[in-house]
């Protein structure tokens, strides 16, 4: 790969400013926001958190730069609804933080990141493992950066589908995640 003076490597999550020579080391690196090990810390407990581990909820992979969960939701007998399926606010609370820790894990602290709405579609009856994938692409979380640091504040829309064991769509979460550029007293 060629560079030019001035542009902006990154490497693993370090972007770091390059210099007119390759053989040069960094100017200055700046720390990205999925580097924050408070954040890396929270997701790393988010499958002791109690709500989770009682509902039989877990974060079965991340990959290393926050941009995708896979989560899953065990069968449980205290969890079960009268009909022998899963509960549907177990459903929901599976598919409740994840855009948001997306977003708020790649646009860092300079961002203020909440959940808006949120409707969950209730589509066949769910038993066994329940599994869902959160993904948002680096390319997209970079547009809608720019959408934010352009208009100031933003509202995304996102939707994941639950899936059981044979793959068949339980339910449709459609979330709306509220994102805005802190003002400077915001701190």
């Amino acid at each position: 790969m060629s560079i030019s003076a001035g542009a902006i490597a990154i490497t693993g999550h370090t972007w770091c400013m390059v210099s007119i020579s390759p053989s040069l080391p960094c100017r200055r690196s700046i720390e990205t926001p999925v580097q924050n090990s408070k954040f890396k810390s929270l997701i790393r407990k988010v499958n002791i958190y109690p709500p989770y581990l009682g509902m039989g909820i877990r974060v079965a992979s991340t990959n290393e730069d926050f941009t995708r969960f896979d989560v899953e939701l065990r069968p449980k007998w205290y969890t079960r609804n009268l009909f022998g399926t899963h509960f549907g606010g177990s459903l929901y609370a599976m598919a409740d933080p994840f855009f948001v820790f997306i977003v708020m894990m790649n646009f860092g602290k300079p961002y203020i990141v909440w959940d808006k709405s949120a409707a969950i579609e209730f589509l066949r009856p769910a038993k066994g493992t329940i599994r869902a994938t959160f993904e948002i692409s680096q390319d997209e979380l970079a547009r809608m950066r720019a959408q934010v640091d352009e208009l100031g504040k933003n509202t995304y829309h996102f939707e994941v589908d639950l899936v059981d064991e044979a793959n068949n769509v339980v339910a449709r979460v459609a979330k709306e995640v509220y994102v805005r550029k802190k003002a400077p007293r915001d701190g």
